[in-house]
């Protein structure tokens, strides 16, 4: 059983982020899921599914429980109302409010086929996990395993202990909502894709030589920036601009190096520390029509850290 439960890890983890909207609660889900399989699994019984399906069964029913009672996580850009460069930080974001990123290769088999490598980066994508908190869990369920993992209605009802016919009506309601919510556009983070390379490597030169007209000139007229946990966010270039030429905000000698986030352009933000340097933020990028549409900096501080989840490239 443990050896199945191992064989599991990566797709359940990355089902749970998909239902939680957070990669540190998706790997305590998945931990409560397997301890609550090993306990039953004396109990498990082959004629009613396999082990496969039997164990997400449990690990709907963990991250049913987590849900209950828990606010809708959302982009940290939309818990802000954006004001204008220089006014303070303010206040900090309500715990738990805003969807968090994951490391790609918790959640993503990075071995398989590059292309389809690309279309589960999409099932990762900050907004597309944002949009799927507007789903009820019940709901949330069925889209993910049915259009995100491709499993057939019968087994899906066979998981949720339903008819097929009680799923095909959840998955229509499901896909309506999603059609109303829409998630935010962006590119999801393709190594082959010369036109997005291009892009990274002329954002991260200016960034580490603070250009900030040669930052500015990669940014959509009305791209936005958030700075999690601070509920302060910007929109326009030109404010975005100002914010990062003001005097003080200068992030000298401050290095980025890439990481796999959530299926996006991500980077980790290091600053001089002694010798060496020392995480400052995560900063995620959405890319539309080659151009930056959003930037987040994920702060590190006195919150919930995210270094811990993440190893960069060297």
């Amino acid at each position: 059983m443990e050896d199945a439960l191992a064989g599991l890890r990566t797709e359940l983890t990355g089902y749970c982020y998909r239902m939680l909207g957070s990669g540190s609660d998706a790997e305590d889900a998945v931990q409560e899921t397997f301890e609550r399989a090993l306990r039953a699994s004396e109990r498990y019984d082959a004629a009613r599914g396999s082990v496969r399906t039997w164990v997400y069964r449990i690990a709907t029913n963990v991250c049913v429980d987590l849900l209950r009672g828990a606010a809708r996580r959302a982009l940290p850009i939309d818990l802000t109302v954006p004001g204008r460069a220089g006014t303070p930080f303010g206040e900090l974001l309500p715990p738990g409010a805003e969807v968090r990123p994951v490391p790609d290769q918790l959640v993503l088999d990075l071995a398989q086929d590059p292309a389809a490598l690309v279309v589960q980066r999409e099932s990762v994508r900050l907004a597309f996990v944002a949009a799927l908190q507007h789903l009820p869990a019940r709901q949330r369920s069925v889209l993910i395993l049915r259009d995100v993992l491709c499993w057939p209605a019968a087994e899906v009802a066979t998981l949720l202990e339903t008819s097929s016919a009680s799923v095909t009506s959840a998955l229509q309601r499901a896909r309506a909502t999603l059609r109303t919510v829409g998630p935010r556009p962006g590119d999801v983070l393709d190594p082959a894709d010369a036109g997005q390379r291009v892009l990274l490597a002329r954002y991260c030169a200016a960034f580490e030589s603070h250009d900030v007209a040669g930052l500015v000139a990669l940014l959509h007229e009305d791209a936005t920036t958030s700075m999690p946990p601070f509920a302060w966010g910007l929109r326009g270039r030109d404010q975005i601009g100002l914010a990062m030429g003001a005097p003080g905000a200068a992030c000298v000698g401050h290095r980025m190096v890439p990481v796999a986030a959530s299926g996006q352009p991500a980077f980790w933000q290091m600053r001089p520390d002694g010798d060496g340097f020392a995480p400052f933020a995560l900063v995620m990028l959405d890319i539309v029509d080659g151009r930056v549409a959003n930037t987040t900096t994920w702060l590190e501080g006195e919150w919930p850290s995210l270094w811990p989840l993440f190893t960069p490239e060297t």
